[in-house]
Order: C-alpha cells, then structure tokens, then sequence
C-alpha cells in the first residue's frame, strides 16, 4: 500500500507532462514559415481543411515548382477561407497533372484575395469547352427548316398562305335608286379583282331615263388600282363617255380625308384635248348599329367649251344629296331614302337656258346600296 501511493506522484507528472505535448506542438506550427515548402510529390488527398482558416497567411508561399503529380482528390475545403490571403503566391509552375476531381470548395471564399497570383505556367490545352451553341458560323446539322416545318408536308390541305397575298373579288354598288321628279335611275356601282395591294377595277356611274326616249348617259373607266399610303388609292387607266361618245385617259386618287370624310378626284382627258376634272365628298353620319345618314357632293369641271354637249370651260354642275339608310344582312343590304339638289354653274347656265333646259332640279329619291 506504501508503494502504491509512492507512485502515484510520478503518474500525475506524467499525464500532465501527455496532455501539454499538443498544446506545445499547436503553439509551435502556429509561427511555422511556409513560404520555402516543396509541395511537388505532396499526397493531399486526405487533407481535411473543413475548419476556420480565413486567419491563414499564403502570402510568401511558392508553388513554382513541378505539381503535376500532387493528388488533391481528397481534401475538404468546406470550412471558411473567406479572409485568405493568396496575393503572394507563386503558381507559375506546371500544375498540368493536378488532380482537383475531389476537392470539396462549397465553403465560403467570397473574401479569398488572388490578385497577385502568377497562372501563366498553367496549361490549358487539354481542356474541352462546347461552344457550338455560340451564334454566327454555319448552323448544326439538326437547325430547323427554313419554313420551320422540319420536313413535315402539309397534308391534303396545302400549304397555307396569307390572304392578303390570294387574288380576291368583290362588288360594290353605291347608288341604285329612283328620282321620281326627273323620272329617271341612278346608278353608280364598281368591282375589282385582284389583292391588297395591286387590282383591276372596273367603274361605272350615270343615269337612265325612263320616259320614251330610254336615254342612257354614263361613264365607265377601266382602271389599275393601288395603295399609295395608309388612307390613299391611286387609280390609272381607261375611260368611254357615253354622253359625249368619246374615250379618255383616266387618273384618280381616292380615300379617307381627316374627320373620316371619303373623298375621290378623277381626272379625264379626252382625245379632243377636253379635260374633265370630277371632286366628290361624302361622309357617314352614324345615328346607331343600323340607321345612317348620308350626305354627298359632287362637283365636276372642264378645261374648255363644248356647246354641242352643253359645256362651258370651268365649274359646271353641282350635285347634292343626302340619304337616310338602313343596314341589314350584316350591313350589305342598305335601302334609303333621300333627297337630291343638282344645279348648273357659272356660263352653264346660260347656256342651258339658252337650250331651253332646265337649270337647277331637285327631287325625293329612293333606292338601295349593297356590296358582295
């Protein structure tokens, strides 16, 4: 028993003397200077560097020589590096055959400072960068048609097209009523055929008697049509005056002036040299979905006197009228009634009274616009 507690001083020394040892050897590696370490045929691969190193200082390290064979398969760089300092670290070396295929780096580096770093002996020959999805060059084999239909036909229906490209049709007839005080029928109705931006119209406008006589005066053009801007149409073509029996070259333009006001001069030059100049205006005035107003005017000119047909050079005849209508059958049946006002102007009436005809006359009207 004596023996025994003899002892057990010497044991207490010693476990203490065990347990002092690591703290001696963290204080001593605490101070250690790396900056003359060869790394070259360093086995990395079970470091563990998952703890607090942002107080670690690389700054004198040098890693210029060969690290082609240092395996960094296994180290664990999870911890916090976001304060190390590696703006003196020497990497010029070849660090070709480097091994990095396990390194763990999810910990924090956003402070990590590399802005003195030397990676000019670093090799990069062998790495492999897609970059065939980058824009320009030749496209790949697997692009799309130029149609987008990647080789798939159209099937029994063809293979579409836009409408305003497909040749149309269409008829309009504008006036087609009665005037019961000059007993006669007016008329004015145009069709065309063709596309959006290029047509054949064919027009016609005038009157018919309906007494004994059965007089039918028009005139009719045959025109090339085209959009000449967004509210305008210009016209070019042919023209045949029944009322004077002569041909003419035909001009126009036609379309929407401001206030929605549907506007059309047509120029006429006649194989006699005569030039017939004719303005109309015309506007809706829309009361709801179905009743409109309508008033128009039209106003005609010539460049010189031709007596045998009751022309005068300068303004000759004026023409009003104004129509109540109703649109049905989604608005291209349209019955009216109305009531019109024509007068001579200028020499033209005295040359008509001077033909014993009447100058101005006015009469109810009543009739039908459609389009198909």
């Amino acid at each position: 028993m004596k023996t025994i507690k003899k002892f057990l001083p010497f044991i207490g020394l010693s476990s203490m003397l065990l347990l002092a040892s690591p703290f001696a050897m963290a204080a001593e590696m605490s101070n250690m200077d790396h900056s003359d370490m060869d790394m070259s045929d360093m086995d990395h691969s079970s470091m563990d560097m998952s703890g607090n190193m942002s107080d670690m200082d690389h700054s004198g390290m040098d890693m210029s020589g060969d690290m082609s064979d240092m395996d960094h398969s296994g180290m664990d760089m999870s911890g916090d590096m976001s304060d190390m300092d590696h703006s003196g670290m020497d990497m010029s070396g070849d660090m070709s055959g480097m091994d990095h295929s396990g390194m763990d780096m999810s910990g924090d580096m956003s402070g990590m400072d590399h802005s003195s770093m030397d990676m000019s002996g670093m090799d990069h020959s062998s790495m492999n960068m897609d970059m065939s999805g980058m824009q320009g060059g030749e496209p790949p084999p697997n692009a799309r048609s130029p149609d987008y239909s990647n080789g798939v036909d159209y099937g029994q229906y063809g293979k579409p097209v836009m409408m305003g490209s497909l040749p149309l049709w269409g008829v309009s007839v504008e006036t087609l009523g009665y005037q019961f005080e000059n007993d006669q029928i007016d008329f004015e109705a145009e069709g065309w055929y063709g596309t959006d931006s290029n047509r054949v119209t064919l027009r016609s406008e005038g009157s018919a008697q309906t007494n004994d006589d059965k007089e039918i005066d028009s005139l009719s053009s045959l025109a090339y049509w085209k959009p000449l801007g967004i509210f305008w149409n210009g016209e070019a073509g042919i023209a045949y005056n029944t009322e004077n029996d002569k041909s003419a070259i035909m001009a126009g333009i036609a379309g929407t002036a401001p206030y929605f006001i549907e506007t059309d001069a047509r120029a006429y030059v006649y194989t006699d040299g005569q030039v017939q100049l004719d303005l109309g205006a015309e506007y809706e005035w829309r009361l709801d979905q179905h009743w409109v107003v309508i008033p128009e005017a039209e106003l005609t000119v010539f460049s010189k006197d031709d007596t045998d047909n009751n022309i005068t050079k300068g303004f000759n005849e004026l023409e009003t009228e104004v129509r109540l209508t109703y649109e049905m059958l989604s608005r291209q049946l349209s019955p009216y009634v109305g009531f019109s006002y024509e007068t001579a102007l200028s020499d033209a009436r005295d040359l008509r009274r001077q033909n014993n005809e009447g100058v101005d006359t006015s009469s109810v009207t009543a009739g039908v616009k459609f389009w198909f």
